[in-house]
């Protein structure tokens, strides 16, 4: 194969690698294609079997030892949000709950199991604080 066809080839499976969501496999076929035919523009004439043979071993090799540290060097290094974390939320207990106890408390329109984390009752309808959240109990704290 003319080597220009494996530089059309590289640059089609580049552009296949813009297109395919972030798995960065396609990548280094491209890359494979392109080294394949920089060596044909080079001037160095190799037959066609050699050429498939070099294309798959550098496709297979530059996988295996190029993309784990690409997707490492990648990846984002900003905090992770906690989407369902309820620190520092308001609730509002929905009977009185002794220190220690669990009970019901009222947060976002929603019924849920509390305990109270403090050192004193929490009386129904006093706002408190969400300290952390314990599978589906809450542990609440008086505001004031």
């Amino acid at each position: 194969m003319p080597w220009w066809a494996w530089m059309l080839i590289g640059i089609a499976l580049l552009a296949a690698e813009l297109l395919t969501p972030g798995g960065f496999y396609v990548l280094f076929f491209g890359l494979a294609a392109l080294v394949v035919g920089a060596v044909g523009a080079a001037g160095i004439e190799l037959h066609p079997a050699i050429q498939w043979l070099a294309f798959a071993a550098l496709s297979i090799v530059a996988t295996l030892l190029l993309r784990q540290p690409l997707l490492a060097r990648l990846q984002i290094r900003s905090p992770k949000a906690r989407v369902d974390d309820l620190s520092g939320e308001t609730a509002v207990p929905v009977e009185p709950i002794a220190p220690g106890a669990v009970g019901r408390a009222e947060l976002r329109g929603t019924t849920w199991s509390a305990r109270n984390g403090g050192a004193r009752a929490l009386a129904a309808g006093e706002r408190c604080r969400v300290v952390r959240a314990e599978g589906l109990t809450l542990v609440l704290e008086a505001e004031s």
